[in-house]
């Protein structure tokens, strides 16, 4: 039979967003694979050279509408790192509270969308009653549920109310007795496993020559988690563990996030009891000079910003890294071999946003 390519999208369910995956296919057999991304190009790097400093934000908050706070995060670090400006540690233990409930509601995010793609439809209703929970506990913190604009140049928009530590507690009890029903569902389901063990392995040599990171690394056996490796804002005070699975397909990435969603539970927790009263936020310079490289640990891993600056109120340069883009180079390596149904299961695996790929 000859070889032949198909078109897995632009618009199929499975792409998870704007984009195209094309398989090239010798009857039901994947021989190679070929991403084609830039559907959803909108020049945010470009856009961030004629605004302020701060104004940036509301840009990069839609670099992944799935996990704004994680990325707009990253850019305040790079300016305050520019700027040589360090903020209050009430905002510190602020920012990683508003980091980790965001961090979770992604993985819901996900876990609803890969539950509908392999046939656990009953997932896909269950995370998202669950990620609504989570974005009430933002839209407390920060007055908006997705694009939330709460990280700021010099700390967070604003404090949290008295009573914002019992409703996380309370969520947070409800939410681990449903993390238990998750994991109950998946390890029960003859679907959900032989559609992910065994599917879509990537060794942990080829992630890392692919430049693969976040969970999707971890899931290959990989100890590589920035916030333990390259401690910033006050993880480095807080008690958890990073998710490391060895099996390197697409179950071992699955149990990969949802340890951290437990993980991201205990952060939360322990940095409500830790954090010390006093301000949240300083008034940052308005003018910067000079360069700054931060890289933080997205939901869907390493997530870079380098920010150039000439003296002016606004940068003069903005680069960003996509951890997705980097982890779509290595889509062949994990097609190949398998069959056309599971392309649905590798790619819901690896848990792609398409906004901040094309940014």
């Amino acid at each position: 039979m000859a070889e032949f390519w198909v078109n897995m999208g632009p618009q199929h369910p499975m792409t998870h967003g704007l984009w195209n995956l094309r398989i090239k296919v010798d009857g039901e057999t994947i021989v190679d694979a070929e991403p084609i991304i830039g559907y959803l190009h909108r020049g945010v790097e470009k856009i961030s050279e004629v605004r302020e400093f701060q104004k940036v934000i509301v840009l990069t908050d839609r670099l992944c509408y799935v996990s704004s706070i994680t990325w707009s995060h990253a850019y305040c670090l790079a300016v305050e790192e520019l700027m040589g400006i360090e903020i209050p540690e009430r905002g510190k233990y602020l920012r990683v509270i508003s980091l980790e409930i965001q961090r979770i509601a992604s993985h819901l995010m996900w876990l609803a969308a890969f539950g509908a793609d392999i046939g656990l439809l009953t997932m896909l209703l269950y995370a998202l009653r669950e990620r609504e929970l989570f974005l009430d506990l933002i839209e407390i913190m920060a007055g908006l549920r997705l694009n939330s604009n709460y990280t700021r140049v010099g700390g967070v928009r604003n404090d949290v109310p008295a009573d914002f530590e019992k409703s996380c507690q309370r969520v947070i009890a409800h939410f681990l007795k449903k993390l238990d029903e998750y994991e109950d569902m998946m390890e029960n389901s003859k679907t959900f496993l032989m559609r992910t063990q065994g599917i879509g392995k990537l060794s942990k040599e080829d992630a890392i020559n692919w430049g693969v990171t976040g969970p999707n690394l971890r899931g290959s056996g990989a100890d590589v988690d920035l916030r333990r490796t390259i401690p910033y804002e006050v993880y480095d005070q807080i008690d958890w563990e990073p998710a490391i699975e060895k099996d390197c397909d697409c179950y071992a990435r699955s149990i990969v996030r949802m340890r951290e969603m437990r993980e991201s539970c205990k952060i939360v927790l322990d940095a409500l009891k830790k954090m010390p009263p006093g301000p949240y936020r300083m008034k940052p310079p308005r003018r910067a000079e000079g360069e700054a490289f931060r890289a933080t640990e997205d939901s869907r891993g390493e997530a870079l910003f380098y920010v150039a600056a000439d003296g002016d109120d606004r940068p003069y340069r903005v680069k960003i890294r996509s951890p997705i883009f980097c982890t779509l180079a290595a889509v062949p390596q994990m097609m190949r071999g398998h069959k056309v149904a599971d392309v649905v299961s590798i790619m819901g695996s690896i848990d792609i946003c398409v906004g901040e790929i094309d940014k």
